[in-house]
């Protein structure tokens, strides 16, 4: 497995529309393994394929607390919601970033396992969450626009800010 480079906000990339993956082949295999081992790396719960520069629509995660129950899904779309909830999100592409952002709390989601089989999930807690934050990445969209323009402007200030402080320790 090979551990690959996160793309940081404001990367071109975070804002695209990914494409559909057509099949389950090796090569998606592989990228679902060196995701994963990325994920677990950052240390993170999951991660969307723009978030290390692919633009296909291909998610993973794993919320369990053992780090033992990975899940990738193809092409995931959400078919059915329910419920609010507030829940205080971070990501991968905008480390040490927090922002309480409000969601269904209970989903029904489609896509294809690395199996190549369509699956159906319902979810709901954190696995809700993680999907929606996630499938959000493919379609262009970063947790930070789900929340007030001025709460925005502050993440992103704080983000600008401590980038500046890791590369002028």
């Amino acid at each position: 497995m090979e551990k690959l480079d996160i793309v940081l906000y404001p990367e071109a990339g975070l804002k695209e529309v990914c494409a559909p993956i057509p099949e389950m082949n090796d090569d998606i295999d592989k990228l679902i393994d060196d995701m994963l081992y990325t994920m677990y790396d950052a240390p993170g719960i999951g991660l969307a394929a723009p978030q290390i520069a692919v633009q296909q629509r291909l998610i993973v995660m794993d919320v369990s607390e053992t780090n033992d129950q990975p899940l990738a899904l193809i092409n995931p779309e959400i078919i059915q919601s329910a419920g609010t909830v507030d829940w205080e999100e971070g990501c991968l592409s905008m480390p040490g970033i927090y922002a309480k952002v409000t969601r269904p709390s209970d989903i029904l989601v489609r896509g294809m396992n690395r199996d190549g089989k369509m699956i159906e999930l319902e979810a709901d807690g954190l696995l809700a969450i993680c999907i929606q934050h996630e499938i959000d990445h493919l379609n262009g969209t970063m947790f930070i626009d789900r929340i007030s323009r001025m709460k925005r402007t502050r993440a992103i200030q704080k983000f600008r800010k401590l980038l500046a402080e890791q590369s002028h320790p």
